[in-house]
């Protein structure tokens, strides 16, 4: 297993080691070990576990979570593929407004790890995907915000062969800069200091 740091700061990708053989694959998303030597503390405690499946197209996001509390997430595609995205909306980030993304698919079965106070989204590239989630905080729906994924200005790579599906909530989303001016996006010391409560 391998993991890369990601363009905003404490997020991961992780690659497990895959064994084929003629009944399948075996893997291990998520190694304990690998994950503290790479992030500098334990993953945290688990509060709920999710699943979506979504139809190609579907796009996800971006979703974060109100800090405090915050959430993080480790997440990854056991079925199917998607193009998964992190954007830094923690004001004071020495990475503030800068996104990275990965592809995660039941191929290479890479997972990524979400640090607290960061917005996530995913767009869906085939049919029947699904996405597993891990997350630090029960879901909350009053705690739940969401910004324009397709605001011009952020500029994210939304493929150009997929025609978006998104939810009503996601379609009416805020955009960045609406959400910095009404005093939403987390601050970024406060998301070190929720984050400093995993470290044993």
């Amino acid at each position: 297993m391998s993991a890369r740091p990601l363009t905003v700061e404490g997020a991961y990708a992780f690659a497990p080691t895959v064994y084929p053989d003629y009944r399948g694959v075996f893997l291990s998303p998520y190694l304990d070990s690998l994950f503290r030597d790479t992030v500098g503390y334990p993953l945290f405690p688990v509060r709920q576990t999710s699943y979506s499946v979504s139809r190609r197209g579907t796009l996800r996001g971006l979703h974060f979570t109100r800090t405090p509390p915050g959430t993080a997430k480790f997440v990854s595609c056991p079925h199917g593929r998607v193009l998964d995205l992190v954007l830094d909306v923690r004001v004071g980030s020495p990475t503030f407004g800068k996104w990275d993304s990965v592809v995660l698919d039941s191929e290479e079965f890479q997972a990524v790890y979400l640090p607290v106070g960061v917005a996530h989204m995913f767009v869906a590239l085939a049919d029947d995907t699904v996405m597993s989630y891990v997350l630090s905080q029960e879901y909350v729906f009053e705690n739940e915000l969401a910004l324009d994924a397709l605001d011009p200005e952020l500029g994210l790579p939304i493929p150009e062969d997929v025609e978006p599906i998104l939810s009503e909530r996601d379609r009416t989303a805020i955009t960045f800069d609406q959400a910095l001016a009404r005093g939403l996006l987390p601050d970024y010391r406060t998301c070190l200091e929720i984050e400093s409560g995993f470290r044993d």
